[in-house]
């Protein structure tokens, strides 16, 4: 399986998911880009070089429906495009060769993004 370095995340930033993050690497996997490319069609061309900017500068970290696992939501001020990104956490408690990994991102709508604000619980807020 391809896997592909992203960049590196602040671990402290992320601490709102879970202080036991054990490396600040960021990766994706080829099936993770087939995944999006299949989805949301375009998106991964146009905008895959801002997923390292998402990363490391979120406008929100949200709740996620799954345990160390980070919902994140990001307007991209040179394209006043809004995205969402899902990034999965690696613990002391997962297998030692993983890093931290991107499971989908996509562009989203205003209208979308507000409801995600909405109706989810913000955990951090970049002031």
């Amino acid at each position: 399986m391809e896997v592909y370095f992203i960049g590196r995340l602040d671990r402290k930033i992320y601490s709102c998911i879970t202080e036991d993050i054990v490396t600040d690497e960021v990766i994706i996997t080829e099936e993770r880009i087939e995944h999006i490319k299949e989805r949301h069609p375009q998106d991964f061309e146009r905008y895959f070089r801002y997923m390292e900017e998402i990363i490391n500068e979120p406008d929100y970290i949200l709740k996620a429906n799954k345990p160390k696992t980070a919902f994140i939501l990001k307007q991209i001020n040179e394209d006043k495009k809004c995205f969402h990104l899902i990034l999965r956490l690696i613990t002391s408690e997962d297998n030692s060769g993983y890093s931290n990994s991107i499971i989908t991102f996509l562009r989203i709508s205003d209208k979308k993004w507000n409801k995600y604000l909405r109706n989810k619980i913000v955990l951090y807020k970049n002031e």
